[in-house]
């Protein structure tokens, strides 16, 4: 699968809902439960980030639950594109980008939604054929008025930010032309996994899943 082709499998997933959800998933019991609340509040993709022992198993688990889309995040090498592709992740989403990484992801078949922080970065990933790109860290490095400025040079380029957004933020991002969705791990906060509460995150789901309408009535 090229970069190219990658991008567009990672679009196409990317619109699916405004918020695409952060997740650290330190107990894989809690993988099915938390994935099918969020399905339930209109949050299909979801992103399990490989910080935890328990991510690749709670992948697997979360890929059983009807209307999931997962991907894997904190992809940072060739080990973890093949652990990630091993455990059944639909897609990869890295911080940065490397040679090695994108030969891994091109070589396992598995979609990579690279990171970029500056145009240099962007321009680069743009040459190799991809064109959905997360931003990050999106408020340390300059916001929305950094990507805002990126929109006219590089007309091209797509974006996921990710990094310090929150419900408040969110709609600011989602208002710009280059912004296809949001990263978030407010959704699904710590607090709300340890105390089991489904209920809660399939509000805070529904909430973030209204984000997109709510602007685009705005604008």
């Amino acid at each position: 699968m090229t970069p190219a082709l990658q991008s567009h499998a990672v679009l196409a997933l990317s619109r699916l809902c405004p918020v695409i959800p952060v997740l650290v998933i330190e107990d894989a019991e809690d993988a099915a439960p938390l994935a099918a609340a969020l399905v339930a509040g209109g949050m299909p993709v979801l992103e399990v980030t490989l910080r935890t022992p328990a991510a690749l198993a709670a992948i697997a688990a979360m890929m059983r639950v009807p209307g999931a889309r997962v991907g894997a995040g904190t992809v940072l090498s060739a080990h973890d594109a093949a652990r990630a592709k091993a455990a059944g992740a639909e897609f990869a989403v890295a911080p940065g980008t490397t040679p090695g990484l994108i030969a891994a992801c091109v070589a396992q078949g598995l979609p990579l939604m690279p990171g970029a922080a500056t145009a240099s970065e962007v321009m680069h990933l743009l040459e190799q054929g991809f064109s959905m790109i997360k931003f990050f860290p999106a408020e340390a490095a300059g916001g929305r008025k950094m990507l805002a400025s990126l929109a006219g040079p590089l007309p091209r380029a797509r974006f996921c930010p990710t990094g310090g957004i929150g419900p408040d933020t969110a709609p600011d991002y989602l208002a710009l032309p280059n912004v296809v969705c949001v990263g978030g791990s407010w959704i699904a906060p710590q607090a709300a996994l340890a105390a089991g509460d489904w209920a809660g995150i399939t509000a805070r789901a529904k909430e973030a899943a209204g984000l997109r309408r709510s602007v685009d009535r705005a604008v």
